[in-house]
């Protein structure tokens, strides 16, 4: 980084935070600053969890508490035990507080608005594009990788996402019986190790890492949400799962992939892996590689 850069990115934070109005005590003049409302906005009309609101906002512990309190002593929030887990604690809007919601949902859409009314169309898109190129980039900062139990709940849902997406995009569907198995017990320690990727708190990816012998080791099981593809989440699983084989004394990791999934392909040779001949008879398999560690 350059001088140039961190001044650029100070000014353009000073712009966001001046033409958003996050420096008014009275955000979008509903009487509050921009910390409760964006607490009433991501808590929303379902209401959610507090551990989850806290990821979501990057907030510090005792500070949401105090949020939560001051929105509570105004009658906008009552927080409780979860619905199936009375351990966990979750906010919920009254219905003044969903009263307060549709009002800062109607006046963030005047807010948007008004940032492109004086634009023209073209000069419009071009916002629009920066803006989402922006929020790509910095959730890119956000993604979380660490390893968990393969048989937790989010990372049988990762699981369960990505057997869907195969079976949709392979030519002759997908059938993980078929497949060269990597059982729960294989992505265990010290068989085997499995990463779940999360951005803003929720599930977003996966991948594993299989030991083969003492030397080698097979990532599997390699996903990324739709909904987050282009930020950089596969890399960053891909590196977690070469950190962690280097770390168990593995020297060499393999994969193969199917001839669809041009876009694994692509990041697989970006990252390194050169291709090889087959090493195993994965009958879904077109492509196998391998990369020195």
């Amino acid at each position: 980084m350059d001088e140039r850069q961190i001044q650029q990115v100070r000014r353009f934070n000073r712009a966001v935070t001046q033409r958003t109005g996050a420096l008014e005590d009275s955000y979008l003049r509903l009487g509050r600053p921009l910390g409760e409302a964006r607490i009433i906005y991501e808590t929303g009309r379902d209401g959610a969890d507090v551990s989850l609101l806290r990821t979501r906002l990057g907030l510090d512990s005792g500070y949401l508490s105090r949020l939560l309190r001051s929105l509570e002593a105004q009658g906008l929030v009552r927080v409780g035990g979860g619905a199936r887990d009375g351990r966990l604690r979750r906010a919920r809007l009254t219905d003044e507080g969903k009263a307060e919601f549709a009002k800062y949902d109607a006046l963030s859409d005047q807010l948007a608005s008004s940032m492109l009314a004086r634009l023209d169309e073209t000069q419009r898109e071009r916002l629009v594009i920066a803006m989402a190129d922006v929020e790509r980039l910095l959730q890119a900062n956000e993604i979380d990788v660490r390893v968990e139990a393969p048989d937790s709940k989010d990372a049988l849902w990762c699981l369960n996402e990505y057997f869907q997406e195969l079976a949709t995009r392979f030519d002759t569907g997908f059938d993980p019986s078929r497949s060269n198995p990597a059982r729960i017990e294989d992505m265990m320690p010290p068989a085997g190790f499995f990463v779940v990727a999360r951005l803003d708190g929720r599930p977003v990816g996966c991948g594993a890492l299989k030991r083969q012998d003492d030397t080698a080791g097979e990532i599997k099981r390699m996903w990324t949400a739709p909904s987050a593809r282009g930020q950089g989440i596969a890399r960053g699983v891909l590196r977690a799962l070469e950190a962690i084989a280097r770390e168990a004394g593995l020297t060499l990791s393999r994969l193969e992939t199917n001839r669809t999934l041009t876009e694994a392909q692509a990041l697989y040779r970006r990252e390194g892996y050169d291709e090889v001949a087959a090493f195993n008879d994965e009958p879904y398999a077109h492509h196998w590689f391998q990369k020195r560690l």
